[in-house]
């Protein structure tokens, strides 16, 4: 459940959903530095577990990034 607290940048955003925009470099908690560091939490044994679900978060979201640009 914590990896989905991540999505809370998305209220940050003007309009706070749009079908067209990929999260991954547009949202604070969704940039390539938060990227880095969830990596970093995933490699420390006492934080693993909280690095492995943001980074799933990131790979669904990822997912979903390249699902809809081969739908164009």
């Amino acid at each position: 459940m914590l990896g989905m607290l991540i999505d809370f940048d998305h209220l940050l955003a003007t309009p706070v959903f749009d079908a067209n925009r990929c999260s991954i470099g547009f949202h604070p908690l969704h940039s390539y530095i938060a990227i880095g560091i969830y990596a970093i939490l995933f490699a420390i044994k006492k934080t693993r577990l909280i690095g492995l679900a943001l980074l799933i978060h990131i790979l669904a979201d990822v997912s979903d990034c390249i699902f809809m640009y081969l739908e164009r």
